[in-house]
């Protein structure tokens, strides 16, 4: 029993890990982060470049004439070059923009990983409901059985066989309305899994709570993707800032203009006709500087703003974690006190049945318990389903 109890339990465990594999690998929206954090990565390159090569060529209409001769056209090449670390400051902070665009891919697939867990087990409560029903509609039909019998021998009347046919009645409504919110839950179920075609989802036939709440090694919530994000976004402002001080000093250019000159005409001297070059170097200096200490005005608020942000996520965070514990323990309560009451409802059945071998069945007694065992069924399956609702939240969050 133990090992076909764990070989169960490894294959349903196998079943939900397929199915949120199966999601990430083809979810769109992770594919566009993907994509998006593709492109953050290729700005890397982009930040390894140097300003435009300016190069000028103009023709002198009127034409300057110097002693050598008139001058008939200028050619000019100009390079700025930023101060030393800007390229290194514009790499580090295009880097920084793609860790933090790579952090959301995770939180995407954290968050895909938790509605796929979700939508699994409320899948598995609607089916496990319908069996339940399935099982009462059928005990009802027994009930039937016996009780047209016991009208031949004066033990029941006709209005208990059609109390039995209502009840039924009733049941296979509830049991057909679940059946249509499965529909829906298993159209959503296939979006998540981005399926084309509308796919029959396995799920486990049976699931337990275990009698002990599990001891529970909570991770350092600073390690946890939503709250590195913030990290990587305090890194890129920071990075910025560099870039922004660096941007504040001053550039410097280097060029050469080159002069095309005429021979004098008739006229035989040293360096008749010779052309120019003229070596040159520029300096860019930002001296009305208010825009370099406004953005680093800006980049300390923003710091400051993500802080906050960061302080309030981890509190939600904190919260939830805390709140889906206590309901995971509430859910385990319920759950056996749920599956007591059931030994206590079939007890009482027993009862009933053992009496109508002396006396008259009252079937109205029999329906009044066969409505309690089937509402601690229900309620059953209900406390099964929040019990591993609340285990997907706070894997979400400590794992």
């Amino acid at each position: 029993m133990i090992i076909i109890l764990v070989f169960g339990f490894n294959t349903n465990a196998q079943i939900l890990e397929n199915y949120v594999e199966q999601a990430q690998n083809a979810n769109p929206q992770i594919e566009a982060l993907e994509l998006k954090y593709k492109v953050a990565s290729e700005k890397v390159n982009e930040a390894n470049t140097l300003p435009n090569t300016e190069v000028g060529a103009g023709y002198f209409v009127s034409e300057p004439e110097t002693r050598t001769g008139a001058q008939k056209a200028k050619l000019s090449i100009k390079q700025m070059m930023p101060w030393f670390g800007t390229i290194t400051a514009r790499e580090n902070y295009s880097t920084s923009l793609a860790d933090a665009a790579y952090v959301d891919i995770a939180i995407a697939k954290r968050k895909l990983a938790l509605s796929v867990t979700q939508t699994y087990y409320k899948l598995y409560a609607l089916k496990a409901k319908q069996k339940i029903l399935q099982q009462n509609i059928d005990l009802l039909n027994t009930y039937e059985e016996l009780a047209l019998n016991a009208i031949e021998v004066n033990k029941a009347s006709s209005v208990d066989v059609l109390r039995l046919q209502i009840r039924q009645n009733e049941l296979m409504e509830k049991k057909d309305l679940l059946m249509g919110d499965e529909l829906a839950l298993e159209t959503r179920f296939n979006n998540l899994l981005n399926n084309e075609v509308e796919n029959n989802i396995l799920v486990e036939d049976s699931l337990t709570i275990p009698d002990e709440e599990p001891i529970l090694a909570i991770e350092d919530l600073k390690v946890h993707p939503e709250l590195e994000k913030y990290d990587k976004l305090y890194a890129s402002v920071k990075e910025a800032e560099e870039l922004n001080q660096t941007e504040n000093a001053p550039a410097i250019g280097f060029g050469i203009d080159y002069i095309a000159v005429e021979k004098r005409p008739e006229m035989n001297f040293t360096d008749n006709g010779k052309d120019i070059f003229m070596p040159m170097v520029s300096v860019s200096i930002p001296i009305f500087n208010n825009k370099y200490k406004s953005v680093t005005r800006q980049h300390e608020i923003q710091q400051q703003e993500i802080e906050a942000q960061k302080r309030e996520m981890k509190n939600n965070l904190e919260t939830t974690l805390k709140e889906a514990i206590q309901q995971r323990i509430s859910a385990r309560i319920s759950y056996q006190t749920q599956f007591k009451n059931i030994e206590k409802a079939k007890d009482a059945e027993e009862i009933l049945l053992k009496q109508y071998e002396t006396d008259i069945l009252d079937f109205q007694d029999v329906l009044d318990i066969q409505e309690l065992q089937l509402k601690f069924q229900l309620h059953q399956i209900e406390a099964i389903k929040n019990y591993y609702l609340q285990t997907a939240i706070i894997n979400y969050i400590s794992n």
